[in-house]
């Protein structure tokens, strides 16, 4: 809370250049008292830096996202205004005029995304874990008054299906992540870098139980001030005569895994993985 508090009052009273300045010394913190074994494990076997240079490397990745978590405060609270954009496939979304579904991944920036969002005339729903600290998440939501989508929190007593389903009816757009998943949730087995990983299998049936379009989305931070953002053009994944439901489950997710391991590549210390993606321990 401490640490929350202190990066507002500097992004309110000062400005988003000394609330960047202090993030040096926190991502520090970060680096140098946290596990990097996970981090170190994808830029090392996975994307082929040597393990010293992976184990520095690390440390751009924790300073990148604080400086994304900083850039959601100061737009979203409307502390910093400044910020630019150029965005790739927009008119795809466009067109979703009947609603679907946006699969992004914690690449980037996506709560900026989902602000520009609000370009697209049609309601959009955020669905999220919902693991925050209630009191962080209460103040940020005090703050960020300037968002225009919606949260659907991901509840134990799966009530957000019931969510997610009238918002669909409803012709609204749903975005979830791809790329992340909880213990004890059902997962899909898929190659990723050259390696089997396990993907959350939630969105990836919704998609296909629903019949509705599909887009990626994603929100990669290019300089201090600039966003890029991108969209893929929808496609609907519906079994059919020549493939059944699990095949072409394995056909979404496969070209999921396509466009997120191009933009993994292009933007490598953008992809936040701090986790255990790959199961090098079990």
């Amino acid at each position: 809370m401490l640490g929350y508090r202190i990066f507002i009052f500097i992004l309110r009273n000062v400005g988003l250049i000394p609330a960047y300045g202090l993030l040096y010394v926190v991502s520090g913190y970060y680096w140098l008292f946290t596990n990097k074994k996970y981090p170190v494990y994808y830029l090392h076997n996975r994307l082929g830096y040597s393990k010293t240079r992976a184990f520095f490397l690390a440390y751009r990745m924790y300073h990148n996202f604080g400086r994304v978590l900083i850039d959601k405060v100061a737009a979203l609270s409307g502390s910093y205004t400044k910020f630019t954009y150029n965005f790739e496939g927009e008119h795809h979304l466009h067109s979703l005029k009947d609603g679907g579904m946006l699969i992004g991944a914690h690449v980037g920036n996506w709560e900026i995304a989902g602000e520009l969002l609000k370009r697209i005339d049609t309601p959009v729903h955020i669905v999220m874990f919902d693991e925050e600290h209630r009191r962080i998440k209460k103040m940020l939501e005090n703050v960020m008054k300037g968002k225009t989508f919606s949260m659907i929190p991901i509840k134990k007593d799966m009530s957000h299906i019931y969510r997610i389903n009238h918002a669909l009816k409803n012709k609204e757009l749903i975005v979830m992540h791809g790329d992340r998943y909880v213990e004890g949730s059902k997962t899909i087995r898929a190659r990723f870098l050259v390696e089997d990983a396990d993907f959350p299998a939630g969105p990836f049936h919704i998609s296909v139980k629903f019949g509705v379009p599909v887009t990626f989305v994603f929100a990669l931070k290019e300089t201090r001030r600039h966003y890029h953002l991108f969209a893929t053009p929808p496609r609907k994944y519906i079994p059919g005569p020549t493939n059944n439901r699990e095949e072409t489950l394995q056909e979404l997710v496969k070209d999921y895994i396509f466009e997120l391991e191009n933009k993994v590549r292009t933007y490598p210390l953008h992809w936040f993985n701090f986790y255990d993606f790959w199961g090098v321990d079990k």
